[in-house]
């Protein structure tokens, strides 16, 4: 379902080939001087469907990416009236693709148990599963995941929950092998220290 706020914003009558000889650049200068709510309805009906791809390379669902466009369209409405873009396309993109990777990140609520072997690659993490209770240091796993930036997070959640490869990894989310390794590992090591440092409270 529409929000009414994006809503508000489409429903303006937009005849593409009157409109498809004007920028991006120009739509949006135009908004801004003269608040024409027009404009942004005409950039938007412009990338839905680019959008609509992006969402469903990550997501997977096609209701779950609608769903997603229509976010994304609500936050460039909002954004839009706060400040200036100058390169409307690869902001929006940006936008888009952040918003996946949060969905993505946030689609496992709580983190199982196949987390725990972050605690059990290296021999000293071993006695920390012999101190906590399965159920604690599921807990303080799934608090301190949250801690982490979006791009650690997602990687471990892809790696460890959903059993993805490196190259799975790197076609779903976009980044490249290597920033998918590094993600993996700087988030494997920042989850161990957060989760030591709540054990030790």
């Amino acid at each position: 379902m529409q929000h009414p706020t994006v809503r508000k914003y489409l429903l303006y009558k937009v005849n593409k080939d009157a409109h498809h000889d004007i920028s991006d650049n120009e739509l949006l200068e135009k908004f801004y001087n003269t608040g024409d709510k027009r404009c942004l309805g005409i950039l938007l009906q412009r990338y839905t469907l680019l959008l609509l791809g992006v969402c469903m390379k990550y997501l997977k669902n096609e209701e779950e990416a609608k769903d997603a466009v229509q976010q994304v369209f609500l936050k460039v409405i909002i954004e839009l009236q706060k400040y200036k873009v100058e390169y409307f396309k690869s902001w929006l993109y940006m936008v888009t693709r952040n918003l996946c990777l949060m969905k993505l990140r946030d689609k496992t609520s709580k983190p199982s148990k196949e987390l725990h072997d972050i605690f059990t690659i290296d021999e000293d993490a071993q006695p920390l599963k012999e101190h906590f209770e399965k159920d604690k240091l599921l807990s303080y796993i799934e608090l301190s995941l949250n801690e982490l930036n979006n791009e650690q997070k997602t990687c471990l959640i892809l790696f460890y929950l959903h059993k993805k490869t490196y190259y799975k990894i790197s076609e779903e989310t976009g980044f490249t092998l290597m920033q998918v390794k590094s993600n993996i590992q700087n988030g494997k090591r920042n989850l161990k220290i957060l989760v030591e440092k709540k054990m030790k409270r």
